[in-house]
């Protein structure tokens, strides 16, 4: 089975998909797991229900949502180039202003 099929995606944006997920993803070397589809889903509902958004407030709101595996921490293991810059650029969505800072190590 594969592993989106355990995940839904109802906030999805009209232009994103599970494969254009992948390949983005594997552009930084990342092979997507249960786990990333759950914060990927994670930020499309966010996304939904708040609009774009202020990166501080998105950066809250994951930790909260995550807390129980390990927060911000959690997160950066599945997104190193940051859970909300490149995890927001892999679930089709437009990363917060001031999430991107590549002199500081974003990547996306």
């Amino acid at each position: 089975m594969e592993e989106t099929e355990t995940t839904e995606f109802p906030h999805a944006p009209a232009q994103w998909s599970p494969d254009a997920a992948r390949a983005i993803a594997a552009k930084s070397n990342l092979e997507l797991t249960a786990d990333h589809w759950e914060a990927i889903a994670g930020l499309q509902d966010y996304f939904s229900r708040h609009g774009f958004g202020k990166r501080r407030e998105l950066s809250d709101a994951l930790e909260e949502k995550f807390h129980h595996k390990g927060g911000m921490k959690y997160l950066y293991q599945l997104f190193p180039g940051g859970p909300v810059a490149q995890g927001c650029v892999i679930a089709g969505l437009e990363p917060p202003p001031g999430s991107v800072d590549r002199s500081f190590g974003s990547v996306v």
